[in-house]
């Protein structure tokens, strides 16, 4: 199953919730095409709910790094909630888990934005 992202509203922050595998190729590209155009769409400030996502390979958290940087240059944030603990090892291998604001809590990540 390839990745699946709905979004919600929480206030003036814009909630992603994935689901399914970030992968290289139609996962990836869902998520890419997603952070485009919320971003473009003047939301910045941006929290990825990670917690159905099975599995993320390199090109998938390349397109959250990427995500991450054109929300950032524009202006926004992109900040990720509830990893899985798949997720939240690979993103320490990888020394991301120092880029990225990581939360466990929706509540306490939607304040943070303000």
């Amino acid at each position: 199953m390839s990745a699946k992202l709905t979004t919600r509203q929480v206030g003036d922050v814009t909630v992603i919730d994935a689901s399914g595998r970030i992968t290289l190729g139609e996962g990836s590209s869902v998520f890419r095409d997603t952070i485009r155009d919320l971003s473009s769409n003047g939301n910045r400030k941006l929290l990825l709910n990670l917690a159905d996502v099975s599995y993320i390979d390199s090109s998938g958290i390349g397109e959250m790094v990427s995500g991450f940087t054109s929300v950032t240059n524009q202006g926004g944030q992109l900040k990720l909630l509830n990893l899985t603990k798949r997720v939240k090892d690979l993103l320490q291998i990888t020394k991301l888990y120092t880029v990225f604001e990581v939360f466990d809590d929706e509540a306490a990540a939607v304040r943070s934005f303000s």
